[in-house]
């Protein structure tokens, strides 16, 4: 039998990478798992043999050179920031995620590290679409975003860093992820954004008239099929992850509504500039190479993320 590779997962106490590491667990990969941890680090990985936890700085050199001793495959999820913070100050965007990305890939190639799993964003580095047409990893890619230009920035270096030094790579464009552990409080993010506010019957903020669509995916679909790939050559250095479905804003307060049986109350804001119209996924290639995946419909998600809400609100009262 073929030994699993030792996967080090940068960000693991994020949303996505939290969800990871418990996809990685049960596929039986020995995870290293790197973020800086707040004192509440989720149960499961203060128990779990099979997780070893590293309290450090994705930007400190050192810190990463020794987490990186004796790793096959790293996946990259840490964002230093968001696209409203890269917006207000993109330089902050250049210096600490693009410059930090590249200073990783650097130290990977010198720690051995044989593959780099990147978490991309495949609702920002197309750009502008205003059709529901889904987007395919061929088509141009034309950000509009600060932050997009970010991700696209360190997908092209990774490239570099695959002809240049033969570190395997993947970019996983992933489309508008949402879920269970979600940091809602952080405003990041309009499922639970817009719950949060129709819980507590404030008034929820709606750019345009609500026709705007995204491709909204479940965290742990988006974990599984990241969890699908690690221990398998890909054909291709990028792939879309969502659902494959666009779903308009207003689609999804009519969701909310369904769910919580309230009443959302609506203030509508003009679009601004840099935001996109349209995004849906076409999620062809990753399916073709491995496997259908079974989406959670948007209702279920909505409710397992309204559950979650509920508790922790309940935990933290």
């Amino acid at each position: 039998m073929t030994e699993r590779p030792r996967v080090l997962v940068l960000g693991a106490g994020g949303f996505i990478g939290s969800h990871l590491v418990d996809a990685l667990v049960a596929r039986g990969y020995p995870v290293r798992a790197l973020d800086r941890f707040a004192p509440n680090v989720p149960p499961l990985f203060r128990h779990d043999p099979a997780i070893e936890l590293v309290n450090a700085n994705f930007l400190n050199r050192g810190e990463l050179t020794e987490a990186l001793d004796g790793m096959d495959t790293v996946v990259h999820l840490v964002s230093t920031t968001n696209p409203a913070t890269a917006e207000n100050d993109p330089l902050i965007d250049i210096e600490t995620n693009v410059r930090g990305s590249v200073q990783l890939f650097d130290q990977c190639v010198q720690s051995g590290v044989r593959r780099v799993l990147y978490a991309s964003s495949g609702g920002t580095v197309y750009g502008d679409r205003f059709s529901n047409a889904p987007i395919s990893e061929t088509d141009p890619t034309l950000p509009v975003s600060p932050y997009g230009i970010g991700k696209l920035s360190v997908e092209n270096y990774l490239r570099y860093f695959r002809r240049k030094f033969g570190l395997d790579s993947v970019s996983f464009r992933i489309a508008n992820p949402f879920g269970e552990r979600q940091p809602f409080w952080k405003k990041q993010g309009v499922i639970p954004i817009f719950l949060d506010a129709i819980m507590h019957r404030r008034p929820i903020t709606v750019m345009g008239d609500g026709s705007m669509t995204r491709d909204y995916v479940y965290v742990t679909d988006v974990a599984d099929m990241i969890a699908d790939s690690v221990g398998r050559t890909a054909a291709h250095d990028v792939y879309n992850l969502g659902s494959g479905v666009a779903i308009s804003v207003n689609d999804v307060i009519g969701a909310i509504e369904h769910v919580t049986g309230i009443e959302a109350i609506r203030d509508h804001v003009p679009t601004p500039s840099t935001f996109v119209h349209s995004s849906v996924l076409d999620m062809s290639r990753y399916t073709a190479e491995f496997g259908a995946v079974a989406m959670t419909p948007l209702v279920e998600g909505i409710a397992k993320t309204h559950d979650y809400m509920r508790s922790f609100r309940d935990v933290q009262q």
